[in-house]
């Protein structure tokens, strides 16, 4: 039997309800057909946006959403994106199937949405292919008040107030898609657009994100750090769980044993990543006034078969509901530096919580296991620990059980905990420390290791009530199953 800890008295961190945050991207159905379908649409929309997906979204707890980018952040001109829809640019995306981007989608429609959602905004500018110029002009439409061209200009097409903007991001993977810079160029060029991104309103500072590092790129995080100081809010950070690497990703629902578990490794091994980005964030910055962003995370497969390759549509199992489940874990057990997290995207494309077809919807594994654990935002992270064998793969090892535990206000406890191992189910003994436990609650997500939602079966995973478990005077004990994620609710 494990032992559990959970110790209320050892009040860490607040767990920022962003670290539950969405990424949208102008790629693939995302946005059209997934999230906005025009106003004229068959499918029930309100102002375009698809009523289903929105009143998923709103129920899941989605806290905040990242648009428009993404590698398109840094192609994508603002004001071709504003105005009537009949006069707005056509492009090509460039980047994600070569398809053409009619700009019906653009600033207006992204806060309307917004709007409905009831969730904050991440704006990422465009440093790539924009100027200094561009986005501060931007700003001054999205968040101006008082007499200018650009606030004139968003009146003039039917938005009177401004808007309020809670994160700016000050480009995008500039050490890639986003300009393939060197640390330091982009730290002088992020020092020179954080200069223009002007807070209008004095009581409404907009949160300035620069570009962090991708996956394992220490030296990034220690030449930018070092060179552009502590002049933004929050840095990113970008990591996707790719089993094998990027030249042997798999499919997503055809796998084996070693490729499952080659798959949670590499999400794991996003802890250590952090920890060792964190330590050098710590010699710049050891008043902790930088936050990190992991604003680009999830799994990465190959596409469906017979889809548009740049669209990177993917299904969603059990597989990657152990990934969220693990990932969230590791996020809040560092909230006392993770301000926000954006997994990879938000519907249609990569680990989505929602795939579309036509005015069919479906919710994925990821979807559950995001409702599952809304609860812990801004709830505050507590000590806990939990003894644990390890599994061991291709020289790799990580725990079988990963957990985290949180208190809200009312003092009430939540805690998360996930079985990777496929085989074995997984007996705890939790004691809640100094504590006499009242009742116990418990849900939970199982199933087989490639079990998935179609369109045919949109039930094969889902949330049910978790019973095998006693309550004990101080805490419980329980039988985990294999590849399972379990909540549990602890009234004191």
């Amino acid at each position: 039997m494990e032992k559990y800890l959970i110790n209320p008295n050892q009040k860490i961190s607040k767990i920022n309800k962003d670290i539950y945050g969405h990424f949208s991207e102008h790629l693939g159905r995302c946005i059209y057909e997934g999230l906005f379908v025009g106003k004229d649409s068959p499918i029930p929309n309100v102002n375009g946006m698809r009523c289903d997906v929105v009143n998923a979204l709103k129920e899941m707890g989605i806290p905040v959403l990242r648009w428009p980018g993404g590698c398109f952040a840094d192609e994508y001109h603002w004001k071709d994106g504003i105005g009537p829809l009949e006069n707005r640019k056509k492009m090509i995306n460039t980047h994600w199937g070569g398809v053409v981007e009619d700009n019906s989608f653009g600033t207006h429609e992204y806060f309307e949405l917004c709007s409905q959602l009831g969730c904050d905004v991440y704006i990422n500018g465009n440093v790539g292919s924009g100027s200094v110029r561009e986005m501060s002009e931007w700003v001054e439409y999205m968040t101006f008040d008082g007499l200018s061209p650009m606030s004139e200009e968003r009146k003039k097409n039917g938005r009177e107030e401004p808007w309020t903007v809670q994160y700016f991001g000050i480009g995008n993977e500039n050490w890639g898609c986003g300009g393939n810079m060197r640390p330091e160029y982009y730290a002088y060029e992020f020092n020179r657009y954080n200069t223009f991104v002007r807070d209008y309103n004095g009581k409404k500072h907009i949160y300035r994100i620069a570009c962090g590092p991708n996956a394992e790129d220490y030296d990034w995080t220690d030449r930018f750090m070092k060179t552009a100081k502590r002049h933004m809010n929050g840095l990113s950070l970008h990591y996707y769980t790719v089993p094998h690497g990027w030249g042997g990703r798999g499919k997503a629902t055809e796998f084996d044993e070693a490729m499952y578990y080659t798959t949670v490794m590499a999400a794991y091994k996003i802890d250590e990543i952090v920890k060792k980005h964190i330590e050098i964030m710590n010699r710049y910055d050891p008043d902790k006034k930088v936050d990190l962003i992991v604003d680009e995370w999830g799994t990465w497969f190959d596409v469906e078969d017979g889809t548009n390759p740049g669209f990177l549509y993917q299904q969603n199992t059990m597989r990657d509901a152990m990934v969220a489940g693990l990932t969230l874990n590791i996020f809040n057990k560092h909230s006392d530096r993770i301000k926000m997290a954006n997994i990879a995207q938000l519907v249609n494309v990569l680990q989505a919580v929602i795939l579309t077809d036509g005015e069919d919807m479906l919710l994925t594994p990821t979807y559950h296991v995001f409702k599952m654990y809304k609860e812990h935002q801004n709830n505050t992270l507590l000590g806990s620990y939990m003894t644990s064998d390890e599994i061991e793969s291709d020289g790799l090892k990580m725990p079988k059980l990963i957990e985290s535990a949180s208190m809200d206000e009312n003092g009430v406890i939540i805690s998360t905990v996930v079985n990777v191992s496929l085989d074995e189910e997984k007996e705890i003994k939790c004691q809640v420390a100094d504590s006499e436990v009242k009742s116990v609650k418990a849900e939970i997500i199982t199933g087989k290791m490639d079990a998935h939602n179609t369109f045919e079966n949109k039930e094969a995973v889902k949330t049910a009530e978790f019973t095998d478990f006693s309550k004990t005077a101080d805490g419980f004990t329980a039988k985990v199953p294999p590849c399972s994620v379990v909540k549990f609710v602890i009234t004191k």
